[in-house]
């Protein structure tokens, strides 16, 4: 089992604000551009699908760099590594507030996705390493609440700062924060022993890079990372791009799996290490993380859009009743971290899963007529759930691991979270397009000129047009306009909601007895993994 403690020689809880700080700048930036996408296009001169890639491309580049972190990190070292992916990530914020064109927006997004993709594994390490066994589950509880909450709040900001200043602020006040990591890094983090000894081995004996295993993974990971952000745009497999990059999907996990685990098999130091996924508690965390992503990501995309383009709330009034999920966050987190040194993880990940499952079969009762108060609640019953889950769930996914596979835990069981949101983000945005059509074809057999409600209705609504209009057989057009705009486009919307928030309950639902099948920690040592 991993202990993996040294006594540092700072306030370990001051490390984990400094590594913190990095965290919250990292994940918002997975979020915070969304919303300014139409003021970066008509600044750049480019399409709205063209600004897409603003999003895609630092997915893309972050998927790639996020399970080989710890490779780099062992040549040269846990701490120069994360303060060289803190100093990329805001010099690359920097230049992307001052970039001119879209290409070159595109460019240091893909360095700020590098950038931005170590840091995650790298700062879950420093925490584990820093904080003692009884404090562990504490430590990640601080490191989760910047996790859920800052996607939550990204989309808010964004909106915010884009309509009083200007798009670029969202890039430039990574700034302030990056120097300031950087500031807090340099004296109080330190690496263990371990990773000093790792560091000097590898210097010694001469620590050749894996290029043909970095590049299969890059092809892998990055192409993935495409299919799932453009498929809907591009009609999935209609499309001959999203086919290719299908394609080149496959072949780059195949010959991830191949390459690695040749090179393992040498003794050498694979780029990967996959024999994690042997281990069955590693793997029902990784698949629990990805579902937690695909939740948390998924919803946060679907709850603004029915507040916005259904019920006319503001950005702000939305971003308002989204904020409660950080509430119940930061209710929740803490409350985790005390627990997790008393009670069996496997069961507070269980009653995580469940309450989200039961929050989302709530959430099924969604109709355009209810109030700003109804929906800051289904925010915050389904976020407290999503707080008792990440730490147990990290927690158990070190449970049996070494000193040296820890780096790649943290690696993968990131990935998984964020995989595991773009796949929530483009079953959204998929499903919501195919199953209104769905809806609305039910709708309409419903609605012809034998029905008196119908009949009632629309001449109703023709006497109220007919104030504005010369003819009657204008107002009855735009009756029949009004019509379809008020009941089939929203009803069929809200409709194919309640079906994506009913399959988002049932994955949670499903997913929550697995941990009965996840290795219990002993009970002196519960706390002391990651």
């Amino acid at each position: 089992m991993n202990t993996g403690y040294f006594k540092p020689r700072h306030n370990p809880w001051i490390i984990a604000v400094t590594v913190t700080l990095a965290t919250i700048m990292e994940v918002l930036d997975t979020s915070i551009a969304n919303v300014a996408l139409p003021h970066i296009a008509g600044a750049l001169g480019s399409s709205h699908e063209e600004s897409t890639w603003v999003i895609t491309s630092y997915l893309v580049s972050n998927a790639v760099i996020l399970p080989v972190a710890s490779y780099f990190a062992t040549l040269v070292g846990r701490k120069r590594f994360y303060m060289a992916c803190v100093a990329i990530f805001g010099i690359s914020s920097i230049l992307c507030g001052f970039a001119t064109s879209l290409p070159m927006l595109l460019f240091f997004r893909i360095l700020q996705g590098l950038g931005g993709g170590g840091l995650a594994p790298s700062e879950q390490s420093i925490l584990a390493d820093t904080f003692p066994p009884e404090k562990r589950g504490q430590a990640f509880a601080v490191y989760g609440l910047a996790v859920i909450t800052a996607p939550v709040l990204g989309p808010t900001l964004g909106g915010w700062i884009t309509d009083n200043y200007n798009w670029r602020w969202i890039f430039f006040i990574n700034v302030p924060i990056a120097c300031l990591s950087l500031f807090l890094t340099s004296p109080l983090v330190e690496d263990p022993p371990h990773i000093r000894q790792e560091v000097k081995q590898a210097r010694q004996g001469g620590f050749k890079m894996d290029g043909v295993g970095f590049g299969f993974i890059a092809l892998a990971f990055g192409c993935l990372e495409v299919v799932i952000d453009k498929g809907q745009e591009d009609d999935w497999f209609g499309s001959n791009f999203i086919v290719l990059f299908t394609i080149l999907t496959v072949i780059g996990f195949v010959g991830t799996i191949v390459w690695e685990s040749w090179i393992a098999s040498k003794g050498e130091r694979p780029i990967l290490d996959l024999r994690l996924f042997r281990r069955r508690t590693f793997v029902i965390s990784f698949l629990m993380m990805a579902v937690v992503g695909f939740s948390l990501y998924g919803t946060s995309v679907m709850l603004p859009q029915i507040l916005q383009q259904l019920m006319g709330y503001t950005a702000e009034k939305s971003g308002v009743a989204m904020s409660t999920g950080g509430l119940a966050t930061m209710i929740a987190m803490p409350l985790v971290g005390i627990l997790i040194t008393r009670v069996d993880p496997r069961k507070l990940v269980m009653l995580g899963f469940a309450s989200i499952g039961l929050a989302l079969l709530h959430m099924t009762n969604v109709n355009l007529a209810i109030s700003f108060g109804w929906a800051a609640q289904a925010r915050f019953l389904q976020s407290f759930g999503l707080g008792l889950i990440f730490v147990p769930v990290s927690t158990l996914a070190y449970v049996g691991t070494s000193q040296k596979e820890s780096n790649d835990v943290s690696g993968l069981t990131n990935l998984a979270r964020n995989v595991g949101g773009s796949l929530g983000t483009a079953f959204v945005t998929t499903f919501l397009a195919r199953w209104s059509q769905v809806h609305q074809t039910y709708l309409s057999h419903h609605v012809n000129n034998s029905s008196p409600a119908w009949t009632e209705h629309l001449q109703q609504m023709t006497q109220q047009a007919l104030g504005t209009l010369p003819s009657e057989v204008d107002a009855r057009h735009q009756a029949i306009v009004r019509f379809y705009q008020t009941t089939f486009h929203s009803q069929a919307q809200i409709l194919a909601y309640i079906d994506i928030i009913q399959f988002f309950a049932v994955c949670c639902l499903a997913v929550a007895p697995l941990a009965l099948l996840m290795k219990r920690p002993p009970k002196d040592t519960q706390a002391a993994m990651h």
